[in-house]
């Protein structure tokens, strides 16, 4: 199958071998950067290696899915010969050893225990931390890959690969941030020493801190880790090659992917529906998407004044993220009013609440996410302080949980009327009476409260009490999520107590 790869079509071959040039190059590059930490010191190269050794391990466990690749290897393009489960995922397995990722992640642990060598690293260790990396690669791709090809449909669709996208911002974009803030000044900084000491214990990093472990216990247990890992995705590739073996997947009708959207791609339940029409209309309505679009707006724009009024630059730039957490949380606060009459669909299926309320907070959440957790490290590094990163954290869980939580009460308990579907965001109807303003208020001040241990911890810590960053952590998470969970199961009573009610007033406003 490699030789095949380069055949047919002169453009794909050509293109193949430009591809397979620059990995080679890329491979050498990398090989001797690595060999070339044996001039560093001991601890730089134990980090360094630590840390790429994990980043490729969990390429291997990630990747897969995320690329959309297709297994040549796929256990099913073997039943046709009517294997026995185990013979076939054993020949798999060593067969998986046999491709041009694996190749170059085994030049890279040599390498790697080059390096290792000129700081008396032993021949054995770098043996078996280099046979146990490419084990624990090779599993996971394994693993990876069958996992896929039993909960992926049979195309990968746009909505898929932009959760995908998704995700990898939320990691990569504040993992990048961090990294760019730490200071060097000729020695390894103590949180990257920290992050490569905790990745080897855990089952992406330990494999490739053997050789240079700092005692002997360390190493021993580095080995433990590698091995259960090894073993355990052993036994889960096993039975993976059994279950796509004997599973006959459903038939997929090929006017399926025709056009279905978040529907094709989420569960098929009540939940799943209500999100996947949520997600439809948050990403093409022009109301949400204005609604959405003036929130990092506001934000930026009510540092302003404070920075008028004198308050200090490394204050000023922590207020943001908060105010975009609140109003994030406040957003669906009359949800069920932007559905007008469409609302009866809910209703007359029978919907119960709690799947209405849960799935009605998915698009939120999706579009909420990724934008804090890109915005806080930032404003971190423009504070210049790390140490309040946990606090920050509590905090902005704390206001956006909250305001989801009630945010589920409100659009049940007291929505009011929006502009329709299809008018111009900005008009809005007149209204009889001042719910709507007490629910947006009452919404915002419930979640102000939520949020107030929290933020005073938050304080404290920004006044130099470091110890309660992590307090002020967990004391807004604890109490963003109760709330969310109250919110959740009360607008769930309201909703199925009110569904008349509620459909009197889709067709009224």
């Amino acid at each position: 199958m490699m030789l095949g790869a380069l055949r047919g079509d002169r453009r794909d071959v050509l293109r193949r071998a430009i591809g397979v040039v620059v990995l080679v190059a890329a491979t050498v590059f990398a090989a001797v950067s690595i060999v070339g930490l044996s001039d560093a010191d001991r601890l730089t190269t134990a980090v360094v290696t630590v840390l790429a050794g994990s980043a490729v391990t969990l390429g291997f466990a990630v990747g897969p899915p995320i690329t959309a690749s297709v297994d040549p290897l796929d256990p099913r393009r073997f039943a046709v010969i009517g294997p026995e489960p185990r013979r076939l995922a054993g020949a798999l397995l060593l067969a998986g050893f046999v491709s041009v990722p694996v190749l170059v992640t085994l030049v890279l642990g040599v390498s790697i225990a080059v390096a290792w060598s000129a700081y008396g690293a032993s021949a054995v260790a770098g043996v078996v931390s280099v046979a146990l990396g490419l084990t624990t690669c090779v599993l996971f791709a394994r693993v990876s890959m069958a996992l896929g090809a039993l909960v992926q449909r049979p195309r990968q669709s746009r909505e898929l690969m932009s959760v995908y996208l998704v995700a990898i911002l939320v990691v990569v974009v504040p993992i990048g941030v961090f990294l760019g803030s730490l200071e060097w000044r000729g020695a390894v900084p103590s949180q990257l020493a920290s992050a490569a000491e905790i990745l080897s214990w855990t089952p992406i990093g330990a494999a490739w801190a053997i050789g240079l472990a700092p005692t002997t216990g360390a190493a021993l247990g580095s080995v433990v880790v590698a091995l259960a890992t090894v073993a355990l995705l052993a036994l889960a590739w096993f039975a993976l090659v059994e279950v796509l073996l004997t599973t006959t997947r459903r038939p997929v009708a090929v006017r399926e992917r025709g056009g279905l959207g978040w529907f094709a791609l989420l569960p098929g339940t009540p939940g799943g529906a209500v999100a996947a029409r949520s997600l439809s209309y948050w990403l093409r309505d022009r109301r949400y998407i204005v609604n959405v679009a003036i929130v990092p707006i506001a934000a930026v724009v009510s540092t302003v004044p404070l920075l008028v009024a004198g308050v200090p630059f490394e204050l000023a730039v922590l207020l943001p993220v908060p105010i975009m957490a609140l109003f994030f949380g406040w957003l669906p606060h009359n949800d069920l009013a932007y559905d007008s009459t469409a609302l009866w669909m809910h209703i007359a299926s029978g919907v119960r609440g709690i799947p209405d309320r849960i799935g009605r907070l998915v698009p939120v959440l999706l579009i909420a996410i990724p934008i804090l957790a890109v915005s806080l490290p930032l404003a971190i590094v423009a504070h210049g302080r790390w140490a309040i990163f946990p606090a920050m954290v509590g905090v902005c869980a704390a206001l956006f949980l909250g305001g989801l939580g009630l945010s589920s009460v409100s659009s049940v308990l007291a929505p009011y009327a929006v502009s329709r579907p299809g008018d111009s965001p900005f008009q809005q109807p007149q209204r009889t009476g001042s719910g709507g303003v007490m629910a947006q208020g009452l919404v915002m001040l419930g979640a102000l409260l939520t949020a107030s241990p929290a933020g005073w911890l938050t304080w404290q810590a920004i006044n130099g009490t470091a110890i309660d960053a992590m307090f002020a952590l967990w004391v807004g998470v604890g109490a963003g999520a109760i709330v969310l969970v109250v919110g959740i199961a009360l607008g769930a009573v309201l909703y199925e107590s009110r569904a008349t009610r509620l459909m009197e007033f889709a067709e009224a406003s």
